[in-house]
């Protein structure tokens, strides 16, 4: 904590760190979120999954905002302030949990197959590849979204530091 230079007396938190841990834990959401694709890709043929319960089956990120219960005007007047009330986090993104995707396997013709049923179907995932692609181009933005605003934030400290010299 320091004194505002603004000389009203008011004692400003390290906003900062409030915002660095916002930056990170975005960071850590969309890099989760980048990994959970992957596998979805990497699964995208797979017809049988360990525990014998048939073919792989998508999987999603579900994200939630930290600290959601502020509204709007709050938030803003808050941040207007430079101040944080105590006890209480500044923000960010978590991971709630990964779900499976509901939606229907395709069906695929291959009675060679050793996993088609008695009518030479296969169960295939219900992987597909332009949304895995889309997913992983919005992850990778918000990534670098991310980055960007954690290297704003570096500067502005870095300048805010030279300042006092």
């Amino acid at each position: 904590r320091r004194e505002n230079p603004a000389g009203n007396g008011r004692v400003l938190p390290m906003a900062f760190l409030s915002s660095m841990n916002i930056v990170a834990s975005g960071l850590t959401a969309q890099q989760l979120r980048l990994d959970v694709v992957g596998e979805n890709v990497t699964n995208s043929t797979t017809t049988r999954v360990e525990n014998g319960e048939g073919a792989y089956r998508r999987k999603m990120v579900v994200f939630e905002a930290k600290t959601g219960r502020d509204g709007f005007r709050r938030a803003m007047a808050r941040a207007s302030t430079g101040m944080v009330p105590s006890g209480q986090a500044a923000g960010g993104v978590r991971v709630t949990q990964i779900v499976e995707d509901p939606s229907p396997m395709k069906l695929v013709y291959d009675p060679s197959h050793p996993d088609a049923n008695e009518d030479g179907y296969v169960e295939m995932p219900n992987v597909d590849m332009v949304k895995e692609i889309a997913d992983a181009m919005a992850a990778s933005q918000a990534y670098s979204a991310n980055v960007t605003m954690f290297n704003t934030v570096k500067t502005v400290v870095s300048d805010g530091l030279q300042i006092g010299k």
